[in-house]
């Protein structure tokens, strides 16, 4: 049995490409891993990232190492896929021949066929390739925890924000057909996952392509009417035209997630305006002091950026001022990187210093991580209802429905009598640091 070692750079949307991809291989007789630390395959497929300049060199630099790998014969073929080989597909092959085929982000289905087609082999059940099962409209191996996986419900985005290659890469919106989605929540939940991250690079717009209207509230409540499904956290909201039908059901559905993660960039009117964000200070706040009273407790994390071109200290205070106001519980921020193609990049001057970028991105920072620190020790002596994702030293590492795995902070329960991986448990909160909580097990 040939095996494949797949590599996932970047997004959780490029590992459900990558959990498709697997399921794709091996249907079609491979054996498949995922991110080993000492890859051993004799065919390596690299999914890139090209979003920004950081993610690019690695994944270039990642494709390289994998070519070396195959000169010094510890791998057969080298395989490229994702974002970087859709947006750089032909400066690619010039740069590095080495590479046996190059696929884009959404043509990964040619690949299984071709490599079979290479190998003189017939496809072992062809119509898997050529068209999706009727049980699982994507057949895909979980790579995370069995208990929890991404369900991605669309591709693209139409925003086009100043900054941001994506509609670049990947094109207009397009919605996954809605019983199509929650026939894949189905066949997962039967597979053993509870938890599922709903993720779009827009999940606002969902359906206005396919339906001529917003149907992502109407997509989540149908999803937490399928028995087995624990708990549905949302991730890649956008501020302007929110469809506010979505806070009743967050309210009113208990396995529906007190979290919404909602990238907003900036506060300033002028760098919104710039960023071409459509969307103003006073509307924003708006929604932040609206979805707190709508759902309370909810968390929200949402994502910043500090200097964007023609950005002036003011505008930067006004940002600061912003946050310790909002006092997100969740919150990243980078500085802007130019990207071309972007309307940024075409009619602006990347103008701020990379010092004052690096200084501005560090107060930020700073300032969110008091804010945490205090968020979360509010939260001691509260009981929490909590998942548990692994064993690690001396503690069970769990997370409430506030926090998205690998991003957020998680609760450390001490050992006790044996806990299940994968369960549900009510957690007392005993103690809290800066980014994580420790709590004991409550026995009724």
């Amino acid at each position: 049995m040939r095996t494949v070692d797949v590599i996932t750079m970047g997004c959780s949307k490029n590992l459900v490409d990558s959990e498709r991809l697997m399921g794709l291989f091996e249907k079609n007789g491979f054996r498949c891993t995922h991110d080993s630390d000492n890859p051993q395959g004799e065919i390596v497929v690299v999914n890139t990232c090209g979003f920004i300049a950081d993610a690019k060199e690695e994944s270039i630099n990642t494709i390289l190492e994998f070519c070396e790998a195959k000169r010094r014969g510890r791998v057969e073929r080298v395989y490229v896929m994702g974002c970087l080989s859709e947006r750089y597909l032909a400066d690619l092959e010039k740069e590095i021949p080495e590479v046996d085929g190059w696929y884009g982000k959404f043509n990964y289905k040619q690949l299984v066929e071709d490599l079979l087609r290479d190998e003189s082999s017939e496809l072992r059940d062809e119509s898997l390739v050529s068209q999706p099962s009727t049980l699982n409209p994507q057949p895909r191996v979980i790579t995370t925890p069995r208990h929890y996986a991404y369900v991605k419900i669309s591709e693209g985005c139409d925003r086009h924000c100043a900054y941001c290659a994506i509609p670049l890469i990947t094109g207009r919106h397009r919605s996954r057909p809605m019983e199509e989605i929650l026939d894949e929540v189905g066949w997962l939940v039967s597979q053993g996952v509870r938890e599922f991250q709903v993720i779009a690079q827009e999940l606002t717009y969902y359906g206005v392509d396919l339906y001529g209207e917003q149907r992502i509230a109407e997509l989540v409540e149908r999803m937490s009417d399928i028995e087995g499904v624990e708990w549905i956290r949302l991730h890649y909201a956008y501020p302007a035209r929110f469809p506010w039908d979505l806070l009743r059901v967050m309210r009113e559905k208990g396995n529906v997630c007190n979290y919404l993660d909602i990238a907003l960039q900036h506060i300033s009117d002028r760098m919104l305006s710039r960023m071409k964000r459509n969307v103003t200070k006073a509307e924003t706040m708006d929604l932040i002091e609206r979805m707190r009273r709508e759902v309370p407790g909810i968390h929200l994390r949402t994502t910043l950026m500090v200097g964007f071109p023609g950005e002036t200290e003011e505008d930067f205070q006004e940002l600061v001022d912003f946050v310790k106001w909002a006092r997100f519980e969740r919150m990243g921020a980078f500085a802007y990187s130019e990207e071309e193609g972007t309307y940024s990049a075409e009619n602006y001057r990347d103008d701020v210093p990379e010092d004052v970028k690096k200084r501005r991105l560090d107060k930020l920072m700073r300032i969110q991580q008091g804010i945490s620190a205090e968020i979360e020790a509010a939260k001691t002596g509260q009981t929490l209802r909590v998942v548990i994702d692994r064993v690690e030293g001396d503690y069970y590492v769990g997370r409430t429905e506030f926090c998205s795995p690998e991003v957020d902070p998680e609760v450390l329960v001490t050992h006790c009598k044996p806990l299940v991986t994968g369960g549900f448990y009510q957690v007392r909160i005993t103690d809290a640091e800066e980014f994580d909580l420790y709590g004991e097990i409550v026995y009724e």
